[in-house]
C-alpha cells in the first residue's frame, strides 16, 4: 500500500483515554499519532465528531465454512464484521469436517486467505478422540483449542462433562484452552422432565430452566478447580450467570490472570422476557437467562471479573430456527452490530466509550496474545474503525449483511453508525460501500508467547 491516509480531529479512543488529534496510517500501519502532518500524496478524510475506536476483535465466531456454506461463509460474515467494526474474528471448530487436526486447520486458514475481507484465527477442536494427538502437538504455537460447537456432533464432546479429559489435557496443554461450560448430564435430566409434559415441541420459555444456571455453574466450577491444579491456561466461552461470574478475579491484571472468561453481546442484550416475543430465533447455548443474570454479567464486566466481549455469530437459516423446540438449531448471527449493542449501552449511560475499547478491542489482544493489534499505536497494524455516535438506523432485512438474511434484532433502532473499517490500513468498509481487493491477514502471536 504505497497511499497514505490521514485521518484529521478525530477523537481516538485508546487506551483509557479520549484524545482530539490526527492521525497517519500507511503501509497497513499506524505512522503517525499527532498533528502536523504533510498532507502530501494523502487521502484526508475529516473526522470531526466522529470516534475511532481501535479494530474490534470479536474471539468467538462460527463463520460456517468449510461444509455449512448454505448459512454462512468466510466472505460474507468477515463482509457483515467489517461492516460493523470487527477487523479481527477468531473462529470455532465445529465446520465439517470438524476441525480435529493441523491439516484441516490449516486449510481454514487457507480458504481465508483468500476470501476473508478481515483478520483471521481459528481454534483446533479437542474432544476424546483426538486428545493424544493434540496433546502431543506444540501447542504453544495455536492460538489455542477449544471443545466448542463438537456436542452438536455427538454427545460426550463437552470437556466440562470429562474430568479425566481435562485433568490430562489440562496437564499437557500449552496453549489456551477455552471450553463450552454447561454440563450435558443436568441438561439431559431437564431435557427429559419437560420431554415428558409437553414432547417434542417444549415451550421455549423454558429454555432457560433446561440449559439451567446449574449445569453453567457445576460444570464452570469444576472446570477451573481442575485448572488451577494444573496451572492451566482456562477461558470459559459466553458466560451466562450471574452465579458463575463470582468464579473469577479482578485483583490481577489480565495478562496475569491463567482463568479469563467472556461475555457475548446477546446474554448482556435480551433476557427471558424476550422469549415470548423472539421465540426461538435467541435460542442459544448457553441459554439466555434471567433480567438479574444480565445485569449481573454487565456489572462484572465493568468490574473485570470479565474480561472480554464476544459475539458467538452462529448464523442459521430461518428454515432451521423455526423448527420445534429440540429440532431448532442454536446461534444466531450478530457480528454486524456488536459494536452498536455496545455503544448503546454506552448512550444509555452503563459503560463509558473506553470500557468499550477496553473489552472488545485491547483485552482481545491481550488474552489471545495477538500480535501489533487491538491498540491504537505506532507501528500497530491499522486495524481501525470510524463511529458516528448520532446516527440513528433501524436494523432490517436490507441492511442485514450476513448469508442467513435475518437478524433477532430485526426492527431495534440503533442511534450509533459505523462509518469506515481499516483492515491492515485497507479502507475496507465506506458507508455501505466495500473495497475487497486486499484480503485480511493470519493472527500471529506475539513473540514472547509461551504458556507454561
Amino acid at each position: 500500500m504505497t497511499e497514505k491516509t490521514l485521518i484529521k480531529n478525530i477523537s481516538i479512543v485508546n487506551e483509557g483515554q479520549i484524545i482530539v488529534t490526527d492521525i497517519l496510517i500507511g503501509n497497513g500501519v499506524i505512522l503517525k499519532i499527532g498533528r502536523n502532518h504533510d498532507a502530501l500524496d494523502t487521502k484526508v478524510i475529516d473526522g470531526t465528531d466522529k470516534y475511532l475506536f481501535p479494530g474490534i476483535i470479536d474471539a468467538q465466531v462460527h463463520f460456517r465454512e468449510p461444509g455449512l456454506t448454505h448459512k454462512g461463509n468466510i466472505y460474507s460474515e468477515s463482509r457483515a464484521a467489517v461492516a460493523g467494526g470487527v477487523t479481527s474474528f477468531i473462529d470455532m471448530p465445529n465446520t465439517f469436517p470438524n476441525v480435529l487436526t493441523m491439516d484441516i486447520l490449516n486449510e481454514k486458514y487457507q480458504i481465508a486467505s483468500e476470501k476473508s475481507l478481515a483478520n483471521y484465527g481459528f481454534l483446533l477442536g479437542v474432544n476424546d478422540d483426538n486428545l493424544d494427538y493434540v496433546i502431543n502437538l506444540d501447542t504453544s504455537k495455536l492460538l489455542g483449542v477449544t471443545d466448542d460447537g463438537l456436542y452438536f456432533t455427538k454427545k460426550g464432546n463437552l470437556l466440562a462433562d470429562n474430568p479425566e479429559t481435562m485433568e490430562k489435557l489440562f496437564a499437557n496443554c500449552k496453549s489456551i484452552i477455552a471450553i463450552h461450560s454447561e454440563k450435558e448430564q443436568i441438561v439431559e435430566e431437564n431435557e427429559n422432565v419437560y420431554r415428558e409434559k409437553y414432547g417434542d415441541d417444549v415451550p421455549i420459555a423454558f429454555h432457560p430452566q433446561i440449559r439451567s444456571e446449574k449445569a453453567c455453574y457445576e460444570a464452570s466450577k469444576r472446570a477451573i478447580d481442575i485448572a488451577n491444579k494444573h496451572k492451566a491456561r482456562l477461558h470459559i466461552l459466553h458466560l451466562t450467570t450471574e452465579a458463575e461470574t463470582h468464579l473469577f478475579r479482578n485483583d490481577i491484571p489480565l495478562k496475569e490472570k491463567n482463568i479469563t472468561t467472556e461475555v457475548s453481546v446477546h446474554h448482556l442484550w435480551f433476557s427471558d422476557q424476550d422469549y415470548q416475543r423472539l421465540g426461538t430465533l435467541i435460542k442459544w447455548n448457553p441459554a439466555i437467562k434471567t433480567e438479574k443474570d444480565k445485569k449481573g454479567l454487565l456489572k462484572a464486566l465493568l468490574d473485570d471479573r470479565i474480561d472480554i466481549v464476544t459475539t458467538d455469530h452462529a448464523p442459521h437459516t430461518l428454515e432451521e430456527k423455526q423448527k420445534p423446540y429440540f429440532q431448532s438449531m442454536s446461534g444466531a448471527p450478530i457480528v454486524q452490530h456488536s459494536l452498536n449493542i455496545m455503544l448503546e449501552f454506552y448512550k444509555q449511560g452503563l459503560i463509558s466509550l473506553e470500557k468499550i475499547a477496553e473489552k472488545m478491542c485491547h483485552n482481545p489482544a491481550t488474552l489471545y496474545s495477538i500480535e501489533n493489534r487491538g491498540f491504537i499505536r505506532e507501528g500497530y497494524f491499522a486495524d481501525l474503525s470510524i463511529v458516528d455516535l448520532d446516527s440513528v438506523w433501524t436494523v432490517s432485512k436490507e441492511n442485514i449483511l450476513s448469508k442467513c438474511g435475518w437478524s433477532p434484532l430485526e426492527g431495534t433502532t440503533f442511534q450509533t453508525k459505523v462509518t469506515h473499517s481499516f483492515v491492515n490500513g485497507n479502507l475496507v468498509y465506506n458507508n455501505g460501500q466495500f473495497n475487497e481487493s486486499i484480503k485480511g491477514k493470519a493472527l500471529t502471536l506475539t513473540n514472547n508467547t509461551q504458556r507454561k
